[in-house]
């Protein structure tokens, strides 16, 4: 059984190593450590990355949110700026914890876990970047009280809209792509008006694992809410989406029940419905 931290780092000689996993979005796990040669635990490498270096790590039993920063180097082949810059680190969760280098596997003494907030890159050849990990109390900051509203809460398909989405989620190539504005081969202006408010992920190429909310459409042209690394050719996966209107839910979901809106409470202009108010 591994020594708690304090004994370890008490002891004459220490074989100590820091260790960062980074879990993205996309399903993508990338493992770092501080120690001169790559590390394996837990089935996962951790590459050896020195420069990377946290910022003071403190541990509470209060409820104040915990922040740290993290700084490294960006390498051609794990961290990148075009990564960054296209939002695969956003939101990925992170482990840091210390090891010892000799026996990674035989334990780890945990430091900080959370989610990847701002990350931001600078410019240059020996350019680094900075990352903003948010600590498990960051969620109490979160207000969780909903508002009402004549539009519905809820997203098409989860637990609360309950629409099922077998025969909604289609995957086509793409035919065009000039910035946000993408057409997908067979897909016909209705069939792409259905999309509307509904996401693309694509499956393959420079741009792979990323997705984006698609805004609306212009005829069978979609139109994304950001400008994704597309060429034609690049197989995609079109999710339906909702506008979320009342009208819609029960006209085309047939899911009046299950809508999270309140479309009949009045509004804050009521008195300017009507001529003489």
């Amino acid at each position: 059984m591994t020594a708690p931290l304090g004994e370890r780092l008490s002891a004459e000689l220490t074989f100590l190593a820091l260790c960062w996993r980074v879990a993205r979005r996309d399903g993508v796990t990338l493992g770092f450590t501080t120690h001169d040669a790559p590390l394996v635990a837990g089935g996962l490498q951790y590459d050896s990355a020195p420069g990377m270096t946290p910022s003071a790590v403190m541990a509470s039993d209060g409820l104040d949110i915990d922040t740290m920063e993290v700084a490294g180097a960006l390498t051609a082949d794990a961290i990148t700026a075009a990564d960054l810059q296209a939002g695969r680190y956003d939101g990925a969760e992170v482990r840091l914890f210390m090891a010892d280098w000799r026996a990674p596997d035989a334990g780890e003494q945990r430091l900080a876990t959370g989610t990847l907030g701002t990350v931001s890159s600078g410019s240059g050849p020996d350019a680094g970047f900075t990352a903003t990990l948010h600590g498990a109390s960051a969620a109490l900051g979160v207000t969780l009280i909903e508002s009402y509203s004549p539009e519905c809460r809820a997203e098409l398909g989860d637990r609360r809209c309950r629409v099922a989405m077998r025969g909604r989620t289609r995957r086509g190539v793409v035919a065009t792509a000039i910035g946000r504005r993408v057409t997908i081969a067979g897909l016909s202006g209705a069939a792409a008006a259905g999309h509307g408010q509904g996401r693309l992920r694509v499956l393959d190429g420079p741009a792979a694992g990323l997705d984006t909310r698609i805004t609306g459409s212009d005829a069978a042209t979609l139109l994304l809410d950001e400008a994704l690394a597309l060429t034609p050719g690049t197989p995609v996966e079109l999710r339906e989406g909702c506008d979320k209107r009342f009208a819609t839910c029960a006209g085309r979901f047939a899911n009046a029940a299950n809508f999270r809106g309140e479309p009949h409470v009045p509004g804050g202009d009521l008195l300017t419905r009507f001529p003489g108010a």
